[in-house]
C-alpha cells in the first residue's frame, strides 16, 4: 500500500509553527502562483513586475494540482493529486497548514462565506469538508452509489451560492448538491441518471447554471442552481463523439470555460472544434475549427477574445478566437506542452505555462508579442488572485 494512502485516514494536520511571528510583506496588488508539478512546489508570482517572488516546496504530488484563494486573497489552498491539501500564506510566502486527506484527489472549492474548503476525491471517492482556518476535518460525504455501495470518482466540483458545493460522480452518472450551511451535518441532494460518465463541469459566474460534460455519450447536462427541484436537463444532444469514436488524447477542462459576448465557448471532446452556445437559450450557435483537440477555452476579461490550448500533438500551440467574428485570428507557439493559461486582471497580458520547456511565457494580448519569460520547473496551472471573488474558480 502506498504510504501516503496509509496516512490519508489519519488526516494529519500539520500547522507550521515556523511561520509564527514572522514579519510579512504587504502583498502586491495582484499576485499569483504557478504549480511546478515535477518538483512538488509552487512559485509565488508578482504579475505587475513579471517576476517570481519565492518558491514554496514540499507540497507533495502536484500533477493535476489546482488552487483556490480565500476571499481576501491572503491564502492559497493547493489541492495535490496525492490527496494533499496545503494552505499557503501569500504574505508570509510559506505553507502554514497541510493535511494529506485522501489517496487521490482532483481539486476542490471554497465556500462563498470563505469558512469551508471542500476537496474532491477519486480514492476513496467522495468529498471532504475542512475548516478553512485550521484545515480540521468537519465532514465527509462518501460518493457511494448503486446497490453495492461502490464509491465513484468525484469530478467537476464547484462552489455555489448558499454555501453549497455541487459536483458530479463519474461512474455513477449522478450530480450531487451538498448544502454545507451546517458543515458538520451537510445535507445532500442527489440527481441520478443524468448521463454516462460526467467528466468535468463548470458553474456560471452568477452561480446559477451548473454544466457537466459527458464522456460516455453525446451532450452535456444543465442544472439550474436557483431551481434544483426542476432537475437536470440535457443540452447539445447530438454533439460529441457521436457514432465515430474519436481518440481523446487529453480530457478537456470545462472549469476553464469561456463566457463572452453572450455566448458560452466550450471545448469539444475529441474534436478539433470549439462549440459556441447561446448562453440564454443554451442552443448551439456555431462550431469553430481549431488546430487540435481543445483543452482549455478561456475568455479574456473584456470578453473580446477567447484563447485555446490543445492536447498532444498540437500542444505546443495556442490559438486566439475573435468573439465578434467567431473565428481564429491568431496562432502562437509558446513552447512544448502548453498546459494552462491565465489572464492578468486587466486582460492586457496572458501567462502561459510551457511544461516541457520549463518556462512561463507572457504575451501582450493586443499585439500578441512576447513580453517576458520566467523559468519554472515543469509548470502547469497558473492562478492569479483575482479569482478570489469569483464563483466557481
Amino acid at each position: 500500500m502506498d504510504i501516503r494512502r496509509g496516512l490519508a485516514g489519519l488526516a494529519a494536520v500539520l500547522v507550521l509553527a515556523a511561520c509564527a511571528g514572522r514579519e510579512v510583506a504587504p502583498p502586491p496588488a495582484e499576485a499569483g502562483v504557478v504549480i511546478e508539478r515535477a518538483s512538488g512546489s509552487v512559485q509565488v508570482l508578482d504579475p505587475a513586475r513579471r517576476v517570481s517572488v519565492v518558491r514554496v516546496t514540499d507540497l507533495g504530488d502536484l500533477s493535476h494540482a489546482a488552487v483556490v484563494f480565500s476571499s481576501d486573497a491572503r491564502y492559497a489552498y493547493v489541492f495535490g493529486r496525492d490527496g494533499g491539501l496545503s494552505k499557503i500564506d501569500m504574505n508570509a510566502r510559506a505553507t502554514v497548514a497541510r493535511t494529506v486527506q485522501a489517496g487521490n484527489s482532483i481539486g476542490g472549492a471554497i465556500s462563498r462565506d470563505g469558512r469551508l474548503v471542500a476537496v474532491a476525491n477519486y480514492e476513496p471517492g467522495g468529498i471532504k469538508i475542512f475548516d478553512a482556518q485550521t484545515l480540521a476535518l468537519l465532514a465527509e460525504v462518501p460518493s457511494a452509489y448503486g446497490a453495492d455501495g461502490k464509491r465513484a470518482k468525484v469530478v467537476g466540483i464547484a462552489d455555489a451560492p448558499g454555501n453549497r458545493f455541487v459536483f458530479s460522480l463519474f461512474e455513477a452518472g449522478e450530480i450531487w448538491i451538498v448544502d454545507a450551511s451546517d458543515p458538520r451535518q451537510p445535507q445532500v441532494t442527489k440527481f441520478r441518471n443524468v448521463g454516462k460518465e460526467p467528466y468535468d463541469a463548470l458553474i456560471t459566474p452568477d452561480g446559477r447554471w451548473y454544466i457537466a460534460g459527458l464522456f460516455g455519450e453525446d451532450g452535456l447536462v444543465l442544472l439550474d442552481m436557483n431551481d434544483p427541484d426542476a432537475g437536470p436537463r440535457r443540452i447539445l444532444d447530438g454533439y460529441g463523439r457521436g457514432t465515430e469514436k474519436l481518440p481523446v488524447y487529453k480530457m478537456p477542462h470545462l472549469r476553464g470555460w469561456a463566457l463572452a459576448g453572450g455566448y458560452a465557448f466550450l471545448p469539444a471532446v475529441g474534436r478539433h472544434e470549439v462549440l459556441v452556445v447561446d448562453a440564454t437559450t443554451w442552443q448551439p450557435v456555431a462550431t469553430i475549427p481549431v488546430r487540435g483537440q481543445p483543452v482549455f477555452v478561456m475568455a479574456r476579461p473584456d470578453g473580446r477574445q477567447v484563447w485555446v490550448n490543445f492536447a498532444f500533438p498540437g500542444n505546443d500551440q495556442v490559438q486566439v478566437i475573435d468573439v465578434s467574428k467567431l473565428a481564429v485570428i491568431e496562432s502562437l507557439t509558446p513552447g512544448k506542452a502548453v498546459l494552462h493559461m491565465e489572464f492578468t486582471t486587466a486582460g492586457d497580458e496572458v501567462w502561459i505555462s510551457a511544461r516541457d520547456d520549463n518556462r512561463i511565457v507572457v504575451y501582450d494580448t493586443k499585439t500578441f508579442g512576447r513580453v517576458a519569460e520566467l523559468p519554472a520547473q515543469s509548470p502547469s496551472g497558473i492562478f492569479f488572485t483575482w479569482r478570489a471573488q469569483k464563483i466557481g474558480l
